[in-house]
């Protein structure tokens, strides 16, 4: 059956999307080393870190060219071309806020403060958690693509997606707590710190808000 569906369908786009999105996902992990670097007060382990984070960045935009420039035009793929296309952006978009919000830290030689590591990093991690779960979901779609998104592994890719709202929802509720710390402090800082901060606490919530879109977009794929 599979041979069949790869004759009529075209070769399968799936592979390729899975190897952006597995490079995506290195940048989001490597985000979270670099911010444990950062509150060691380890610049010169944050700026190696940060190399990485360029290279995964850049390496998922050239996958991303690819991708778009192969990918079947055939009127007789399981799902619409247009839908993976806004995957592909979608998952592309999680290496450029890693990417950005390292480079923000270190244009600005931005200092977690003492008093909110604890919870920022592990804020962070759980953010890369939910990128890692989308990666997951992501990766159950060689098999439906297979077979033209139905059948028992529809259920395993809903479940994923289950699980990632729920860590997409904690994401939420950490960055509140987060925030929260900041505020309690913030009078002690300088004004400008301060704004840098919190900018940083929202693109790494980008990250989650991002994984969780991916989500969304394979819905939709299995909605066809």
């Amino acid at each position: 059956m599979s041979s069949y569906l790869s004759k009529l369908f075209g070769t399968s786009p799936v592979a390729p999307l899975q190897k952006h999105m597995a490079v995506c996902c290195a940048a989001t992990d490597e985000l979270v080393t670099f911010f444990r670097y950062a509150v060691a007060g380890d610049w010169s382990a944050v700026d190696e870190s940060r190399d990485r984070i360029v290279e995964h960045e850049q390496k998922a935009d050239e996958l991303k060219r690819k991708i778009r420039s192969n990918i079947p035009k055939s009127m007789l793929m399981p799902v619409p071309r247009a839908d993976l296309l806004d995957l592909l952006l979608v998952q592309d978009l999680m290496a450029n806020k890693a990417r950005q919000v390292s480079g923000l830290v270190v244009g600005r030689s931005i200092e977690i403060p003492a008093a909110i590591q604890a919870d920022f990093i592990a804020y962070v991690q759980r953010n890369s958690d939910a990128a890692n779960k989308a990666l997951a979901s992501v990766n159950e779609l060689d098999e439906l693509y297979e077979t033209g998104f139905r059948g028992a592994e529809v259920s395993v890719v809903e479940q994923l997606l289950v699980e990632l709202d729920d860590i997409e929802n904690e994401t939420d509720r950490m960055q509140s707590r987060v925030r929260c710390d900041l505020f309690e402090i913030e009078n002690d800082l300088p004004p400008v710190n301060v704004m840098f901060l919190y900018r940083v606490i929202e693109l790494v919530g980008e990250i989650g808000d991002l994984a969780e879109r991916i989500g969304h977009r394979l819905e939709i794929l299995l909605s066809h």
